[in-house]
């Protein structure tokens, strides 16, 4: 059977087959496409009539500034018909062709048609409703939605360019929005007053992930435990002991519901647009970007960024250069639990003012497929906490706009984005060199 990437001799014909094509990424996005864009081009004419519009609109109906586009949607979804069928076709053609002009553009295609998907389905949604969309409110839960994600990510980003494997970011999380809650309350039952009590709780938040990540580098650097399973280890323990904290501290006691008041910064706040969705935010949001901006610049531009990526890569190397591998490693993962730990109070204390059993859902481990799909990267790990923020607002804004999908396919949206990313789009994603090889210093 001939293979699409298969060298042929002179004069040999060059064969390709659907299973040749199928067996592709491109080629089973590429027909993904092209089944899509013609369902759309077949069936949008007898569901949207010629007169229905959706509207996209900058803020509530009450807001004198709220500007509308009204877009044709029967208009709108014959076009990305079309799109998406020439991009299959071009994906297709890619495939065949022998020529590099054809495989770029197909690519591009592509590309484009994935882009396209997410204003697509929101047209498709909103068509006909009163009001339509409000973008403004859409970008800000997705942004707010997509902290702890983010925040997790970059956690994973501090160990692994180190060359530790932490899928141990759920359970560093979860300690995180337990024992920082319980500090809360346990201080707000005292007599403190609530902004201190709460300042503490995040600190004991970021201390119970720096306990954590201790254990799972103690483990996994110092006994060179299989990192994969010190982190399912740390995992499982944080689920049992956050469930009995729980249990014996939170229900006997009387549990506070304050959460960390906004923050609004003058001025910022008024751009439009963007002003609402940056700059009108909690604490832990606004961490967020700072961590995000410090991530990238240590990374990049400090001797200490250097090692790191340096003890990541070829820690042998390192090692002979005078660079204490083992102390680098163990610093970067404390630093990473501290993160994470951090964006488990986000949970319990900026956002719902209550912690419940397993209530992380998930999100370290999302966070650890954001984290490649920005392929270890700061700003490619934001922009999947973006994604998987969307992929969850998705869901309330089809209850909002009473659109049949039942409540169990809209819970696994963002779980099935994650599939879809790190099946299909995330590509070839290379890890660090030596991430999640212990090290042995030579001679010993």
């Amino acid at each position: 059977m001939a293979s699409a990437t298969r060298t042929y001799s002179p004069g040999e014909e060059r064969q390709i087959t659907w299973r040749d094509i199928l067996l592709t990424r491109t080629g089973i996005f590429s027909i993904i496409f092209i089944l899509f864009g013609v369902w759309a081009l077949l069936a949008s004419p007898a569901a949207y009539g010629g007169g229905t519009t959706t509207t996209f609109a900058t803020g509530p109906q009450s807001d004198p500034r709220r500007a509308e586009i009204a877009i044709p949607t029967l208009g709108f979804v014959l076009f990305v018909g079309l799109l998406y069928v020439g991009g299959g076709l071009a994906g297709v053609a890619g495939l065949v062709s022998e020529r590099a002009a054809w495989k770029r553009a197909g690519a591009i295609w592509l590309v484009l048609n994935g882009i396209l998907i997410i204003p697509t389905i929101l047209v498709m949604a909103a068509a006909g409703t009163p009001g339509g969309i409000n973008v403004v409110t859409l970008l800000q839960i997705s942004v707010r939605l997509a902290t702890p994600v983010t925040m997790g990510a970059l956690a994973g980003i501090w160990c692994e360019r180190a060359g530790v494997v932490n899928i141990a970011i759920e359970g560093m999380m979860l300690a995180g929005a337990c024992f920082g809650f319980i500090t809360f309350t346990l201080l707000l039952g005292a007599g403190m007053d609530a902004k201190s009590a709460q300042f503490l709780g995040v600190m004991a938040a970021v201390f119970s992930g720096w306990v954590m990540s201790v254990l799972h580098a103690w483990l996994a650097i110092n006994f060179k435990i299989d990192q994969i399973v010190s982190g399912t280890v740390i995992n499982i323990l944080a689920l049992g002991l956050t469930s009995f904290a729980r249990r014996e501290v939170l229900l006997s006691s009387e549990a506070g519901r304050e959460t960390l008041q906004p923050i609004v910064l003058p001025i910022l706040s008024d751009i439009p647009i963007l002003g609402p969705v940056l700059f009108e935010g909690r604490p832990i949001f606004y961490s967020m970007f700072a961590l995000l901006i410090i991530t990238h610049i240590v990374l990049y531009y400090t001797r200490w960024g250097l090692r790191t990526r340096a003890v990541g890569e070829n820690p042998h190397a390192a090692d002979t250069l005078g660079i204490n591998v083992q102390r680098m490693r163990w610093i970067n993962v404390m630093i990473g639990g501290m993160i994470a730990g951090l964006a488990g109070a986000w949970f319990s204390l900026e956002t719902s003012g209550t912690f419940d059993d397993g209530m992380t859902g998930g999100r370290g481990f999302i966070a650890l497929a954001a984290m490649i799909f920005g392929k270890w990267t700061p700003v490619g790990a934001f922009s999947g906490g973006l994604l998987f923020g969307f992929s969850d607002v998705l869901g309330f804004t089809f209850q909002g706009l009473n659109v049949p999908v039942p409540s169990q396919f809209v819970q696994m949206v963002p779980y099935v984005t994650t599939i879809i990313v790190l099946a299909g789009l995330v590509g070839r994603a290379t890890a660090p060199k030596a991430d999640g090889v212990p090290y042995e210093k030579e001679g010993k």
